[in-house]
């Protein structure tokens, strides 16, 4: 069987790098001295945190992490400038009622939600989620990028110290007119300034990742046609695994369904059956057979035409080489690159439709005749489990509702 017979051999090249060491997790980027407002002397980033009600369960846990004793000295000395990102009580308790399984209600007193931070959040979750919320340089919202894609930042957290000293875990600040985010989380108040940096308060707790891109492929039960399509990819020569299993990456994939990479396979083999002479109805049922399962790509009856080239092809135009949270898309459509190269395949176009500081709406659409509208980003913020703005070491994962094909 001649099948994807549009995708063709030539169609990567070579995935443009692949990305294997072009994010900026790997810059080390130390504190530096800048110019910030002028404030009292020695209210530092800590001072000030230290002095605010409202912050006061979120220095419990700055307290828990050590970073306040830490050798060298961080936010506590003032001729370096630094940015935090602080979550204030109520985000707190918030995430506290989360981790803690609802055992401390949302209306607990104050000490209650302390009491748990001292008690139930170890060094070891303390330090990663403080560390990640500080940025080693004063980033006032003014200097927050507007353009697209958002750029990134270094933070002071190295996630893997044995790989390299040098590493840092980015962050992703932006703006569009008067609303501001860290990554996909907007800020509830911003600019409060230290002598040695400024504070911005979030709406939420922003986590770091602790999983890679392939860790999410390769467990969740909604995500194996996909799952094959990559092991089938890398079976001529291996780079996509590789890179979703690397660090210094920086991707945003969209991963389709299950029952829409069955669909997008079904309809390709159907049409070649047809074109092979089958009756339409012997054609649609002979190739939902054939597609049933993930084990379609690498079905001897098949094997022929779903080559590793042309899988990897299919597979690399859902993988851009930028990390982008929904909120960050453009508002009106606009095409960009993927991994499986330039002219004559296309990128893939993005569009979002936000409702004050979230998308109410998010699409991807490829250029094939296949993608005659446009595949919806499932939007779901819950984290590990959920669809959109899966955050990971490495990259992005925003499930959508149809796969993508270049031509």
């Amino acid at each position: 069987m001649n099948i994807i017979n549009n995708i063709k051999k030539g169609c990567i090249t070579v995935i443009t790098l692949l990305v294997l060491f072009t994010s900026c997790n790997k810059l080390n980027v130390d504190p530096v001295p800048v110019t910030v407002p002028t404030t009292p002397a020695g209210n530092t980033v800590a001072k000030v945190l230290a002095a605010t009600p409202t912050d006061s369960l979120y220095y419990r846990l700055v307290i828990k992490s050590g970073i306040l004793s830490a050798t060298p000295a961080t936010i506590t000395d003032s001729s370096l400038r630094f940015t935090m990102f602080v979550p204030d009580n109520n985000a707190m308790k918030a995430f506290i009622n989360a981790i803690s399984g609802g055992a401390v209600p949302l209306n607990a007193p104050d000490a209650v939600f302390s009491g748990f931070i001292t008690a139930n959040i170890p060094v070891s979750s303390a330090l990663p989620i403080v560390s990640y919320n500080i940025v080693p340089q004063a980033l006032p919202t003014t200097s927050f990028p507007t353009a697209f894609p958002n750029l990134q930042y270094p933070t002071i957290f190295n996630p893997a110290p044995a790989l390299s000293a040098l590493l840092r875990l980015t962050t992703f600040p932006s703006k569009r007119g008067s609303i501001t985010w860290v990554n996909n989380v907007p800020l509830s108040s911003a600019d409060a300034v230290a002598t040695n940096g400024i504070i911005h308060h979030t709406a939420a707790v922003v986590v770091p990742p602790s999983q890679y891109l392939w860790d999410r492929i390769n467990t969740d039960p909604d995500m194996t046609y996909f799952k094959a399509a990559v092991q089938r990819a890398d079976s001529g020569t291996g780079t996509l695994q590789a890179a979703m299993l690397n660090i210094g990456a920086n991707l945003t994939v969209f991963v389709p369904t299950d029952s829409a990479m069955k669909a997008a396979i079904t309809a390709q083999l159907t049409v070649a059956l047809i074109a092979q002479g089958y009756a339409p109805a012997t054609a649609a049922a002979a190739a939902a057979g054939l597609a049933a399962t993930p084990d379609v790509f690498t079905n001897p009856a098949v094997a022929g035409s779903l080559t590793p080239t042309v899988v990897k092809g299919i597979v690399a135009y859902h993988i851009l080489g930028i990390r982008v949270f929904t909120v960050n898309f453009p508002t009106t459509t606009t095409v960009v690159p993927t991994l499986i190269g330039g002219a004559p395949y296309p990128g893939v176009g993005l569009l979002a439709t936000l409702a004050g500081p979230i998308a109410a709406a998010a699409s991807v659409k490829g250029a094939g005749a296949y993608n005659t509208t446009p595949s919806n980003i499932l939007l779901n913020p819950t984290p590990g489990t959920g669809k959109s703005d899966q955050l990971y070491l490495n990259g992005v994962i925003h499930k959508i509702d149809q796969a993508l094909f270049p031509q």
